[in-house]
């Protein structure tokens, strides 16, 4: 279902809330300030299959403006508000978005509009910029009518490669009305979601998680409560006081949350919440016994990606009974293959693939990429380049991640886009970026360095090595820390043997790998 049926069912009720404020958007007011949107993008000349980029924190009228793109047929990119403006600015483009509503809220959005030529419709909620239109102004002309042809949108999210720059998730539209459901929303629902649910959002919206579990709880006609950011204590206040019944978390929060002191964890009425969703990351199994300790067997975990490939899910009972596992498959199948393609037993550990009847994805702009997601032999089995194994019974349990990949407070890091902003620093010959151990957040960004001739490996240099990565990245892409290297174990060829490097620090942590 979309907004438009749900405001003939039960208009007034809220659909959106903002946790802070209280600040409510009813369905009535969601369906035709989202009508507004899908208007305004039709009298722009924009049609079915088009692209249009979202750039905002969380906000309340992130809700109508995705709305607006999903029920015209197009696609949605939603970009990460801590990318500074080149970084936002390549997604524009590469994304050859027609329109762009971006906050003024954030510092980027202005530096950002004199970096997308290519994308001549801008839209700016708050302050007024130079080049752009605002946005309440823009909308407020438009008919809150619905468009005479509402076909079903998606997404075209960013996901960062091993190598290189992001690269969009694309899949075909379904060319069917809006009415008969988006893609991924109205199918995987083993949580219990429907249109009593009330589900709280504690994570960023542009992120693919809690962007397609908001859009997923309004289309199955429940209340999404938007928290603007993430707060351990005001996560339990807000259970309590909007009666939440659904949530999705990844597993930083659940630490932050267990460090809260015993007065205040068990200050709150937290008996209205069902369902507690995580992923993203793995979840230590001390961690995750001790939430279902505090909040009951209602944790439920599942593993996926923004290809929506395939998708693994395990509720609190199973997870009991088989502890450390992601679950087992549902509406695909899963096999566990070496690096030639065949298939292994179970038990036995390898890559992870999903079936589909057909490959349901590709890279945008990038077949090289979209074809190493994909099986040597089975051009519909796809991988998200994770290792592990199935037991007997099928439930899959990953043992390791993608190449390097750095996952810190539930965040996918890529250390080749690190590496390739620091190499550009004169003092830097070589350079390597991997992440370490964090009690926190799992992993944070380390990078060793080989230094150029002429430049010293004292705290000097890496203040200023520090400062400069700050200059190119986004804030949380930026190393924690620092350390230099006389020369970095490159083979031969020229490829960098990481796992050397790596594997020193994880020793530190854990004397059983020394």
């Amino acid at each position: 279902m979309y907004p438009g049926h749900w405001a003939t069912v039960k208009p007034q009720t809220p659909a959106v809330i903002d946790a802070a404020s209280g600040e409510q958007m009813n369905w009535q007011q969601l369906d035709e300030a989202s009508n507004q949107v899908a208007q305004l993008l039709q009298r722009l000349g924009l049609g079915v299959g088009d692209h249009v980029s979202i750039f905002m924190e969380n906000n309340l009228q992130y809700f109508p403006i995705a709305w607006g793109i999903l029920r015209s047929g197009m696609y949605v990119t939603c970009i990460n508000r801590y990318l500074t403006p080149d970084e936002a600015a390549y997604i524009v483009e590469d994304s050859t978005s027609k329109a762009i509503f971006a906050s003024a809220e954030l510092a980027q959005t202005q530096a950002l509009m004199a970096q997308i030529p290519s994308c001549p419709n801008r839209f700016v909620i708050g302050t007024n910029i130079d080049g752009c239109d605002d946005f309440s102004q823009a909308v407020s002309g438009q008919s809150t009518a619905p468009i005479a042809k509402e076909l079903a949108g998606d997404t075209m999210l960013y996901s960062s490669g091993t190598t290189g720059r992001p690269k969009g998730i694309k899949r075909p539209l379904t060319g069917e009305h809006v009415s008969a459901g988006l893609p991924g929303v109205d199918v995987n629902n083993p949580y219990g979601m429907n249109a009593d649910t009330v589900y709280l959002s504690p994570a960023p919206l542009y992120h693919a998680a809690p962007f397609g579990f908001c859009t997923r709880a309004l289309a199955l006609g429940g209340t999404v409560v938007m928290m603007r950011s993430f707060d351990p204590q005001l996560s339990l206040k807000y259970i309590e006081q909007y009666q939440a019944t659904h949530s999705q978390w990844v597993p930083t929060m659940f630490i932050r949350m267990l460090k809260l002191e015993a007065n205040v964890k068990q200050g709150y009425d937290l008996s209205s919440h069902q369902c507690a969703i995580h992923a993203a990351a793995p979840c230590p199994k001390e961690i995750k016994q001790q939430m279902m300790a505090w909040w009951g067997p209602i944790l439920w975990e599942y593993y996926a990606g923004t290809e929506r490939n395939g998708m693994t899910v395990i509720g609190p009972k199973d997870w009991l009974d088989h502890p450390g596992s992601v679950g087992r498959a549902i509406n695909s199948s899963l096999h566990i293959c070496n690096e030639s393609g065949t298939e292994l037993p179970s038990g036995e550990e390898g890559m992870v693939y999903f079936e589909q009847p057909q490959r349901s994805f590709e890279y945008h702009n990038a077949p090289d990429k979209t074809q190493s997601a994909t099986h040597p032999i089975h051009d519909n089995w796809t991988s998200l380049g994770d290792v592990g194994y199935v037991d007997a019974d099928g439930y899959l349990y990953l043992t390791d991640r993608k190449a390097y990949m750095i996952i810190s407070g539930g965040v996918n890091i890529y250390p080749q886009e690190i590496e390739d902003a620091l190499v550009l620093h004169p003092a830097v010959q070589d350079v390597a970026v991997f992440g370490v151990p964090n009690a926190d957040f799992g992993e944070e960004v380390k990078a060793v360095v080989e230094l150029a001739k002429g430049y010293e490996p004292n705290d000097a240099t890496a203040d200023d090595l520090l400062a400069y990565s700050k200059e190119q990245l986004a804030s949380y892409k930026v190393p924690r820390s620092i350390d230099f290297s006389d020369a970095l174990p490159r083979l031969p060829t020229g490829k960098l043997y990481k796992r050397l490097l790596k594997d020193q620090y994880w020793a530190k942590e854990d004397p059983a790998k020394s």
